[in-house]
């Protein structure tokens, strides 16, 4: 893998994050040692660029990352100007992240493409060829360039990424992409085959094979008498998702769509909730106990992540989650 992390755990910052908490979040972030911080473009909460912004002005050296920026939701020439901008200012710090975005949003703007394949690819294409001060004159299938060019382009590269999730996807990413960013709820399953795949897909360009990052919801305690509390709050959590995203690839590796399938087909998030066995929660997040938190994030590591970014949640123990990971950050330093 390329683009090795300083230190292989990261945080997210959470899009329920009020702007004005960005800045001080991020610092500690940084201070306490954690090797990265993502920010989240969810829409319509934070946005994606102006966050990483606050981030990397407040912050001296830590990457930050962006997960990720729906490929049309902005024509890549401004992404790339977006971007280059960033990425001149904070040189080596910056990793952008590119998906298709989640259907429900982009479809109340109304950013409906035939092909989202060809959106994320022209996407990429594109803002990786005018970072590199190229010009691009173009006629996709979704987007046209005619003539752009970035007037301050990167003189270094800018590691892209994308957030996607099939097959289709993943051999994109391996074929033209710099990383992956893997969705949270990814069991060790998805992320070890995600791996496997990207890699060949990059054998087959003649590339280097993409940086893998995890995201994983996280929420952990140093009190043992708090940990079912804990898992109870992460099970609610994770009953939310599934029966907001229903089955997909992610739960496919490891057999659990049929039977997704079938209590949603009977109920939603009550009764996911009610019938979701432990060793769900166990596999689609990293809820309970400092050891739980640190075999996990050692189980994603051997299947091939760089790193594992964690998403603590519920946002109102971030704090005590943050600190309990603190003391596992030497064991995962690079």
């Amino acid at each position: 893998m390329q683009d090795q992390p300083a230190g292989r755990v990261g945080v997210l910052v959470a899009s329920t994050t009020a702007p004005e908490e960005v800045p001080s979040l991020a610092k500690r972030v940084e201070d306490k040692g954690f090797g990265e911080l993502w920010v989240a473009e969810d829409y319509f909460f934070q946005g994606g660029i102006a966050t990483a912004g606050l981030a990397l002005a407040a912050t001296d050296a830590i990457p930050v990352g962006i997960g990720v920026l729906a490929s049309v939701a902005r024509h890549p020439a401004v992404s790339a100007m977006e971007i280059a901008t960033l990425a001149r200012a904070y040189p080596a710090r910056v990793l952008p992240g590119i998906g298709h975005g989640v259907p429900a949003w982009t479809k109340q703007m109304g950013l409906e493409v035939r092909s989202p394949m060809s959106a994320l690819r022209e996407c990429m294409t594109g803002i990786g060829a005018l970072l590199n001060g190229e010009t691009v004159s173009d006629e996709g299938q979704v987007f046209s360039f005619r003539d752009v060019t970035l007037t301050h382009p990167v003189d270094q590269n800018v590691p892209l990424f994308t957030g996607v999730l099939g097959d289709k996807g993943l051999a994109l990413t391996g074929e033209i992409a710099d990383g992956l960013l893997v969705s949270a709820l990814a069991p060790v399953e998805y992320v070890r085959a995600a791996c496997e795949k990207t890699s060949a897909a990059a054998d087959v360009a003649g590339r280097q094979a993409p940086s893998v990052r995890v995201l994983s919801v996280v929420s952990v305690t140093s009190d043992e008498s708090q940990v079912e509390a804990v898992r109870q709050e992460v099970k609610q959590i994770l009953a939310f998702y599934l029966a907001a995203t229903g089955p997909g690839p992610l739960f496919g590796t490891i057999g659990i769509n049929e039977q997704l399938a079938d209590m949603l087909s009977r109920g939603g998030m009550e009764l996911v909730f009610e019938e979701m066995p432990d060793s769900w929660l166990d596999a689609l997040a990293i809820a309970g106990s400092v050891d739980t938190c640190r075999t996990r994030i050692k189980e994603f590591l051997d299947a091939g992540a760089d790193s594992v970014v964690l998403a603590p949640m519920p946002t109102e123990r971030a704090e005590e989650t943050l600190t309990a990971v603190e003391e596992l950050l030497p064991e995962f330093s690079c």
